[in-house]
């Protein structure tokens, strides 16, 4: 099963959502909708209430009600109701809302987004472009970010071709392509700009962005003259890869008189970071 976390807005409020690859279906939050509907100062509260008379109710939509974790207020990862498209339509019926008919269209927009974009990719990057946009990211940052997408896509592609599988491998072989061209690993890199979950290439500079493209780039065409067979053949062509865009990344700070890796970030650059994107976890897949 894999799972995507991500932040929808309903009339700029938040509500935490994943989606899951396997039943190709939203699981949303049951608390956030419930602090939506109900203006709640304790939606906790008021969703175990209700949850506890529904159940004693027999009410079916509760007992399946799945839990996921997601990203709380603390800052941690914690378990948390949650609740599909279907099985909200449901329960908001408990929930006495004159936002119930507004929140139900809403639901159903989301989900059609969605199947809409695996149906079409193109929209995928069309969506991903007005979000970028939201989040105050400029023009140019945009288009370089959005061309690392289908480079790590085609180096990505090019792994699976030679029978790598996503997950810990491509993490690895990743980490040696950070390594290799910036001196740090994905979780290093990512320390240093004070990240926890927040996705390491949107929180990269322009030039961090192209000298990574450079490396993935280099470790695909090496990877693709060569045709390595084992994983430490693998991994020697990412340094290889990594390697390159070191010695450009090198040639650059020279001629700045400054490193080019930057402890800047999204929301040090005014940039907020919540938004739902369509692209996630790259580091590890």
């Amino acid at each position: 099963m894999t799972q995507q976390n991500a932040i929808k807005l309903f009339e700029q409020k938040q509500v935490r959502s994943v989606w899951d690859d396997a039943t190709e279906e939203w699981y949303f939050s049951v608390v956030d909708v419930v602090a939506i509907l109900t203006d709640s100062d304790n939606p906790q509260v008021y969703w175990r209430v209700l949850k506890k008379r529904l159940l004693a109710e027999g009410n079916q939509t509760v007992t399946n009600c799945n839990a996921f974790k997601m990203l709380a207020p603390d800052g941690k990862m914690r378990k948390t109701d949650v609740a599909t498209a279907e099985q909200l339509f449901r329960l908001i019926q408990s929930i006495p809302s004159p936002k119930t008919e507004p929140f139900k269209l809403w639901i159903a927009q989301v989900a059609a987004e969605r199947l809409n974009q695996m149906q079409d990719p193109e929209r995928s990057i069309e969506q991903a472009m007005l979000d970028y946009r939201r989040l105050g990211y400029s023009e140019n940052w945009i288009n370089q970010r959005l061309k690392s997408i289908e480079i790590r896509k085609e180096l990505t592609d090019e792994w699976k071709r030679l029978g790598l599988e996503e997950g810990a491998e491509f993490a690895i072989l990743t980490d040696i392509i950070y390594k290799a061209w910036a001196g740090k690993t994905a979780k290093e890199y990512k320390q240093f700009k004070g990240l926890k979950k927040e996705n390491l290439r949107d929180n990269m500079t322009n030039r961090e962005l192209v000298l990574n493209m450079l490396a993935e780039v280099s470790t695909k065409d090496i990877s693709e003259a060569e045709n390595p067979d084992t994983f430490a053949q693998h991994a020697q062509v990412a340094k290889r890869g990594g390697n390159v865009a070191k010695t450009a990344r090198e040639q650059l700070e020279k001629e700045l008189g400054h490193s080019v890796i930057s402890p800047e970030n999204a929301k040090s650059l005014g940039i907020a970071g919540n938004m739902e994107l369509p692209f996630k976890d790259e580091e590890s897949k």
